[in-house]
């Protein structure tokens, strides 16, 4: 059996990356492209045995990396980082074949931002060195210091594989522990490249696992490993459920970012055509983005301009290959994703909805192209509005009043972002300071600097990653009280 495939020309190994080296499974799956439904390799399917395997790796690794000096750990990232730009072009090409994203994204935004998220925490680390001074309590002495947790499990989803596994990996790596990396088995070929890059980039063994698999064969048992101290998940509800019924048994710290039905709320006092642009971006990847504002919430005065705009505007996307430079939106990543999507649009059309724009699949090859959809005539209560349905379908509700905006907004169980249009500055803090997310956007949207804190509530997520927040939750925070006296001579 080959263990290698070939990827836009660029060969890819399908094999796990355990203690330094690739490592075959007896079962395989079957990694598809959502552009054309082609076969794109066969990757290794690990459980258990590989799980174990991983995490063993990763614990015999983690002494000798934990122990090397904060300037060497952040040097190896910054040669990882430079590692990512030299194959800019490859990850690019290999990751738009796999989960059908755009590739002028890639190329421009998104593998450019793989490189800085190991720069940053990298640095980061470094500042860290001299963020805290020591501080005195009745004369005696307080040192604060993070320390590596151990190895960690970081499982990914398949939406923006690459840039969402080196947001935990990069972290992790840097506090000094060793991971574990599971990503999506519906993306999985750029975890395999970046298992090369850090291999080249002097990474030493077992320092930086990749396992291939299924969340209910290979994710449950890497989390339920009690070798693993920490866990970091981005996906749904219900798995982030059987994963912290697994962590608790070890008591493993969680970190859990879960999705949302995001507001963006339109005021008339907005300037209606960012207004426009702001909503018609949240068709960006095909819908497939956790923050996505999808749920439009317009003032009634401005209501119908509004949508006149935003219908214009929707058509005028062009939908088909995401290699084609002309595209703005690619296919949905899945056959049982386009189901979901289409389930969730005939059921509330059934319920009454009006489809304003789109409103089923978009023919193209594949068959996984959905239609950029707006509905309009749903309540509030309804299905369509308060669940995730993680495709290229926003719905319209209007309000009168900023109280009515705020309630509408805030009435769903998740909470993870909220967009605001207005042209009053002091209407834009008085929302936002009312508003359940864990990022508020003013006038803009999807604006991510890695040192701010990111995370949703409610059930959205449990905790935050970014900057000094990364680090905490990758170390275990110590400090070290020193008596000013009783110090022994022995000169």
């Amino acid at each position: 059996m080959t263990h290698r495939t070939t990827v836009a020309g660029i060969p890819v190994d399908t094999r796990h990356w355990i203690g330094g080296r690739r490592v075959a499974s007896p079962d395989t799956f079957t990694d598809v492209s959502p552009i054309d439904g082609t076969a794109l390799a066969e990757i290794a399917r690990g459980g258990a045995t590989e799980a174990a395997a991983a995490v063993a790796a990763a614990r015999d690794a983690f002494p000798a990396w934990a122990a090397t000096p904060h300037t060497e750990r952040a040097r190896v990232l910054h040669a990882i980082a430079y590692g990512v730009e030299k194959r800019l072009e490859d990850l690019a090409a290999v990751e738009t074949a796999d989960n059908g994203a755009l590739l002028r994204s890639h190329r421009r935004g998104v593998m450019p931002r793989v490189a800085h998220n190991f720069r940053f925490f990298a640095d980061w680390l470094l500042k860290l060195d001299g963020e805290h001074e020591d501080f005195t309590t009745r004369g005696h002495t307080n040192h604060i210091t993070w320390d590596p947790a151990g190895p960690c499990a970081l499982i990914t989803p398949w939406n923006a594989p690459l840039m969402l596994a080196t947001w935990k990996v990069a972290p992790a790596l840097a506090a000094g522990n060793t991971v574990v990396l599971k990503p999506a088995e519906w993306s999985p070929l750029t975890a395999s490249l970046l298992a090369d890059i850090a291999a080249e980039a002097g990474l030493p063994p077992g320092v930086l696992n990749v396992l291939q698999g299924f969340g209910a064969e290979a994710g449950s048992a890497l989390v339920s490993d009690p070798g693993v101290r920490r866990i970091s998940f981005t996906g749904s509800v219900p798995t982030a459920g059987h994963i912290a019924r697994a962590a608790a048994a070890h008591l493993t710290p969680l970190s859990l970012e879960l999705g949302g039905k995001s507001p963006l709320l339109v005021f008339a006092d907005a300037d209606l055509d960012l207004a426009v642009d702001l909503a018609v971006e949240q068709y960006d990847n095909a819908g497939q983005v956790c923050l996505a504002a999808t749920r439009l919430l317009v003032e009634s005065s401005v209501a119908e301009e509004f949508t006149r705009r935003f219908t214009e505007k929707a058509a005028a996307l062009v939908q088909g290959d995401p290699r084609d430079e002309a595209t703005d939106i690619g296919p949905v990543i899945h056959a049982r994703q386009r189901e979901k999507i289409d389930g969730f649009v005939r059921r509330a059309l059934d319920a009454g909805a009006r489809a304003v724009v789109g409103g089923g699949p978009h023919t193209g090859p594949g068959g996984l192209y959905y239609a950029p959809t707006l509905l309009t005539d749903v309540a509030q209560d309804s299905e369509i509005v308060q669940e995730e349905v993680f495709g290229p379908v926003l719905t319209l509700q209007t309000f009168d009043t900023e109280e009515e905006a705020v309630t509408l907004a805030n009435d769903t169980r998740f909470g993870l972002a909220a967009t605001i249009a207005t042209g009053d500055r002091e209407r834009a803090g008085r929302v936002a300071g009312r508003l359940v997310a864990g990022t508020v956007w003013v006038n803009c949207f999807f604006v991510r600097d890695l040192q701010a804190p990111f995370g949703g509530s409610r059930s959205s997520g449990i905790g935050r990653e970014g900057g000094t927040w990364s680090f905490d939750f990758y170390c275990d925070l110590k400090n070290t009280v020193t008596a000013p006296k009783g110090w022994q001579s022995h000169g």
